[in-house]
């Protein structure tokens, strides 16, 4: 039935489980040959078949592998990653050992050992995973890739920046928390030392706040202040004394600002024209225009009569300096400190020289800034009834004026004398 010659080339393969191969049929051969090879291919598988079954293959594990299984059986708690490695590459391999028969000539079994191959590849990458390896006993953190990136290292501040951080930090330390009440300060915890009482806090809040509001109550008065004299200097003196009648505390925040005008001012005239009525004999009446808070009078021995728009004062008559409750020729001597203010001037100074007997004392005091020429000043009082006995000129800040009287004004009433206009002492905001 079989030719035995192809039996004997054909049975020690088979005997060594090696694979089987085919040679190609010669060219004499018939169609006869070629079933009889089939049914010869058939009786080999048959045959590893058996054999198969009687001796587990060994075609797929490696000696060395054989060796790793006896070191792992003897020392299995010291099991590493490529062990592991190594038993899913043999699980794989066993896997495809039990698909089929792993030796053959055929097309198929040639595809069937590469799957087996690539199972046994996939199997060994996915113990190299760290992630897929969750059960290793060893502690050692997986290796990184060479392409995956570390954490970067801490950025330190050179000594510079770290410098003005902590100037930025003692600039803006509190800034906008909200200050702290003492009833709600944290309570310290309690120790065994003896407790210090604590030292009562201002509110530094309230303390800013209460700043606040004087330092704005304070421009405001300044305000009030240069609006009250900016009214004097460009109206009549009855306009001023209505303004005052309807505002009582209008006049005392007008003297407040000017006595904080006073305080910078290098000389006070009104002690210039007391150091001067003190050599005089003190029997003679003085009638003080525009008298304030009555300074004058209370630095000379004399009878004063004080006269203002408003009173500060008991001593003071409160009344329109253009018209004074006095009789004609009834003083000696008619002072205007820094009082020639509004428009009507010219009713002041005739006022005087009724009130003085003749040859009385006028004395002017003004701020220098006002008069555009002196001259021409001079020379419209002297027709109101006055002679110049002395000047001073030579203060920066203000001009002094002592004239006689020498009888009834020269002019009449409708005459013009534009040399008695002077110019508004108006105070800049500061």
């Amino acid at each position: 039935m079989f030719e035995e010659p192809e039996w004997a080339e054909a049975a020690p393969v088979a005997a060594g489980f090696g694979p089987v191969i085919s040679r190609p049929p010669p060219a004499a051969a018939s169609q006869n040959k070629g079933s009889k090879r089939r049914q010869l291919l058939a009786t080999l598988r048959a045959l590893e078949a058996a054999s198969l079954s009687q001796h587990p293959p060994s075609l797929c594990i490696s000696d060395s592998e054989e060796e790793e299984e006896e070191r792992k059986k003897k020392s299995p708690k010291k099991a590493s990653f490529a062990n592991a490695s190594a038993e899913v590459g043999k699980k794989g391999k066993k896997k495809c050992q039990k698909q089929g028969p792993p030796c053959s000539d055929s097309e198929e079994e040639v595809e069937r050992k590469k799957k087996c191959h690539k199972q046994a590849l996939v199997g060994s990458d996915s113990a190299e995973d760290p992630k897929a390896w969750k059960g290793s006993t060893t502690n050692d953190p997986p290796k990184q890739s060479p392409g995956s990136t570390s954490p970067k290292p801490s950025h330190t501040l050179s000594r510079k920046q770290w410098r003005n951080r902590q100037k930025n930090k003692r600039r803006c330390k509190n800034k906008f928390q909200p200050p702290q009440v003492p009833d709600q300060a944290p309570a310290e915890a309690p120790t065994e030392k003896t407790e210090v009482p604590p030292v009562p806090r201002t509110d530094s809040h309230e303390a800013r706040a209460g700043a606040l509001r004087a330092r704005m109550a304070q421009r405001l008065d300044g305000a009030r202040f240069r609006y009250l004299n900016e009214q004097l200097y460009s109206g009549p003196s009855s306009a001023a004394q209505r303004l005052f009648q309807e505002d009582p505390e209008a006049f005392l925040l007008y003297h407040r600002g000017f006595q904080s005008q006073v305080k910078k001012w290098p000389l006070q005239p009104v002690d210039r024209i007391a150091r001067d009525l003190r050599q005089r004999p003190a029997s003679l009446v003085v009638a003080d225009f525009g008298c304030g808070d009555c300074r004058l009078a209370s630095s000379i021995r004399n009878p004063v009569h004080c006269f203002d728009l408003a009173s500060l004062d008991p001593r003071v008559t409160v009344c329109d300096m253009a018209q004074v409750p006095l009789e004609d020729e009834s003083v000696d001597v008619a002072v205007f400190c820094l009082s020639l203010m509004g428009t009507n001037i010219r009713d002041f100074l005739e006022e005087a020289n009724r009130v003085l007997k003749p040859g009385g004392l006028l004395k002017v005091a003004e701020v220098s800034s006002r008069f555009e020429d002196v001259r021409t000043f001079l020379r419209a009082v002297t027709k109101l009834g006055f002679k110049i006995v002395s000047k001073d000129l030579t203060n920066s800040h203000f001009f002094l004026f002592d004239f006689q009287k020498t009888g009834p004004p020269l002019v009449g009433p409708k005459a013009q004398l534009s040399g008695l206009k002077l110019q508004p002492c108006l105070y800049k905001r500061r």
